[in-house]
Parts: structure tokens; sequence; C-alpha cells
């Protein structure tokens, strides 16, 4: 295991290193402590021993030295004695010697290549001067540091166990939801189980169910889109069989004429069928990978519908013109708002009789837009109007061509770019009337 990779291998790791940091900060607070509790013992001890002797007899006699040499033998002391005319008459065993020349009170000396704490006192008729290697004060403190951290440096490898073991408890959900995923077939995108998960790691499969859940709303929808697609390529596919047979069995240049003319259409309506498939499936790509969008003028989009499809509604003698056009921007993506106002006339223009009447309006509504396309044809009842934009599904009885798929491509990029679609009856024509109110253009998509 990559410990670079491994929350419970950092997390180990952390927790040793604050387990021995901690250790080594404890054992150096307790190494300053002791030190200085030594200092202060030692230093008065130091100051009593020489104002007992700045008090008694001289140490000339042997009983008094010998007291003296055992009470600074046992404490690690030196002491000496110097006349004022500068002649020692008494230092304790030992192979150190300090200056003569002494500071009256506590010094540091250095001498022999370390450090002494001295103590000096004067009197009429001597000087007195008790010193202790200050080695054995950091000896002492480190002893007692040591006896501090011991029990510590005892119980790691305990502590390490319990922290291994809470460690790996706390991560147990974590491996249990990458075991379920993990033993998941291909297909099965129902939601992680949530229970007994810590606040840490609940946010992140919640997010993920969510992912899984917007999954499997796009795989069914692909499913569905696929299995109706195959259903409404195989009626024309069908037909195209049978017209290229009726034209092979024609026996006279008129029937095959006829044959020659049916087959043309119903490749041009299979064609169409296969335009609008591909067109949808763009679509909803698009939706998913969240194209940019910018400032888009609907009127100016609204002339050139307008003037892309003037001949197929000249060709039926259907009045089409643009009744209202406000100076109105929306955000959004041009070519598929193109496609979207295409859909909608092309529409309006199939279901609308021979010398009927297709208007259409933009107009500017406080901060929005809305585009109105109203026609003179039958309309659509109340009752169809919601499922009219299922994918394939057109009205009964219904006699214009179509594949069912105009007002499904209308709903997805109206979507898209978060306006509303309403179907109703207009008032002023008395066919259908398709109001699309779109929100307004921000600053950032105008520049």
């Amino acid at each position: 295991m990559n410990l670079a990779h491994s929350l419970r291998g950092r997390l180990l790791w952390f927790l040793l290193a604050a387990i021995s940091i901690a250790a080594v900060a404890q054992a150096s607070i307790a190494y300053r402590t002791a030190l200085s509790d030594a200092d202060q013992i030692f230093d008065y001890h130091m100051q009593q021993m020489a104002l007992s002797l700045r008090s008694s007899a001289p140490l000339a006699n042997t009983e008094a030295a010998a007291n003296v040499e055992a009470d600074a033998e046992n404490n690690d002391l030196m002491v000496q004695v110097w006349t004022p005319d500068g002649v020692q008459v008494f230092r304790t065993v030992s192979r150190a010697r300090l200056p003569q020349h002494a500071v009256l009170g506590f010094s540091n000396v250095k001498a022999n290549n370390t450090t002494y704490r001295v103590f000096s006192v004067q009197t009429s008729t001597q000087t007195l001067q008790i010193a202790q290697d200050m080695a054995v004060r950091r000896n002492m403190a480190g002893n007692l540091a040591l006896r501090t951290v011991g029990p510590i440096a005892v119980m790691m490898p305990i502590l390490m166990l319990v922290v291994w073991w809470v460690v790996s408890g706390s991560l147990q959900p974590v491996a249990r939801v990458r075991a379920q995923v993990a033993a998941r077939q291909a297909d099965d995108l129902s939601p992680v189980s949530e229970a007994d998960l810590p606040d840490e790691v609940l946010p992140l499969v919640q997010e993920l169910n969510l992912l899984f859940g917007r999954v499997k709303t796009a795989f069914d929808a692909q499913q569905h889109f696929v299995a109706d697609a195959a259903h409404e390529l195989r009626t024309p596919l069908q037909a195209l069989k049978l017209q290229a047979l009726s034209l092979e069995r024609a026996d006279s240049p008129e029937a095959r004429g006829v044959a020659i003319g049916r087959l043309t259409a119903g490749i041009e309506r299979a064609t169409r069928l296969v335009e609008q498939l591909l067109v949808l499936a763009r679509q909803e790509a698009s939706a998913a990978s969240g194209v940019k969008t910018q400032a888009v003028d609907l009127a100016e989009l609204a002339r050139r519908a307008l003037s892309d499809l003037a001949g197929a509604a000249q060709t039926r003698g259907i009045d089409l013109g643009l009744t209202r056009a406000d100076v109105v921007q929306v955000a959004g993506q041009p070519d598929a708002l193109m496609i979207m106002l295409r859909n909608l006339v092309d529409n309006a223009l199939k279901y609308t009789p021979a010398g009927g009447t297709v208007d259409i309006s933009v107009t500017g509504e406080g901060k929005g837009a809305s585009l109105v396309v109203e026609d003179s044809g039958p309309g659509i009842p109340a009752e169809e109007r919601e499922r009219v934009f299922n994918r394939f599904y057109r009205i009964a009885g219904s006699e214009a061509s179509g594949s069912g798929l105009g007002l499904a491509i209308i709903k997805a990029i109206a979507e898209r770019h978060g306006a509303r679609l309403n179907l109703g009856e207009s008032a002023k024509l008395g066919g259908l009337s398709v109001r699309i109110d779109f929100p307004a253009a921000s600053k950032a998509d105008a520049g």
C-alpha cells in the first residue's frame, strides 16, 4: 500500500509522529523543570554550607575538615578556603582547581574544560569558595526526564495498536462502500447504502447516489430512445422495401413512375426521421456537456427562420408573417435556438391547411422575453397537450405526415435554455398557440 495515497497509512504515521513529538516535548519540559529545580536546591545547599562554614571554627583541625570533606563528597561539591593574604588553608580532595580570585556570591566559572557553579563569601579572616560541576545537575535533570518519558516509550506500541484499531474501525464504512460498488454489475445504478456512515463520508456517498440517479435517468432515457427509434424506423424501412418490390414488378412506364414517386417520398420521410433523431440526440448530448451560452437576438433568429421557410409557406398559400419583433436578447446557443424556431414554424405550417395563417411574435416582457407561434390549424385538444411532447407520439387521426419528434426537440431545447413552454389555443387565429418564455440574458452574456 502506498502510504502517500493511503488515508489509513497517513493517519497512522501522523498520529505516531504526534505521539513522538509529544513525548519529546514532555521530555524537554521535564528536563528544563528538573534542571531549574536542581539549580535552586543545590544553590540553596551551597549557600547554607558556606554560611555554616563562615560562622564555624577554622578548618585547621582534622575533625572539622573531615566533616566538610564528607559533606562535599556526598553532594559533589568542592570547597576552597583562602586567608586574606592569598594563602590557601583548605581544599577538598579534587583534581580540579578553581581560580583564586572569586566573585562574591553566585557565578559560573569555566575551568578545566567544564563549567562550575561557584558561591563565594568573604569574612575578615578567610574567603570561602564552594563549587559544583554543572554536569552533575544536568545528569540529574536528564535522569528525571528519562523517568518521565520512559513509561510513554513503553506504552507507545500499545498506543499504536489502539490507534490502528480506532483508525481501521473508523474507515470501515469507507471500505464497505467500496466493496458495495466493486461488487456491482455495470448496469446496477441503485443507491449505495448510507447506514452508519460518519458525517465526513455521508455527503460523498449522498452525492454518489445523486450521480447514480442522474446516470440511471440518462441510461433509461437512452434505452427508451433506442427502442423507440428502432420501432419507428422499422415502419418506413418496411414501406421502402414494399415500394422497391412494387417498382420491380411495375410492367409499364406509368406504373413505374408511380412506384418511383412513392419510393422517393418514402426515402424523404425516412431521411427526415433520421435527421430529427440526430438533432434530438445532439441536443441531449449538448445538454449533458453544458455548452457555453451567449447573448442571442431572438427577433433576428425569427426573421431568419421566416426567410428559410417562406418558400414552403408560399407553396401551400399560407400567410406566414412576423407580427411583432421587439429588440430583445436571451442567453442561449444560436444554432440550437434556430433549430427550435424552425421546428416551431415547420410544425405550424405542416398542420395549417392551405390558405391558412401562421404568425410569429417576439416580445420583451419585464426582464425576460417571449416567443409565440400561432396558426389557424386544428389545434391540439387540452387532454393531449402534455402527451405530444413524448417522442414519436402523434395525435390519432392526424392527416399531416411527421415523425412525432418536432415538439420533443422543441421541449428539449427550451428546457436547456431555462425557458417555459406552454401550449394553448390561439385567440386570434383559432388554432394552436405555442408560447416560450425566456429568462433575461445576464450582463456577462450580453457582453
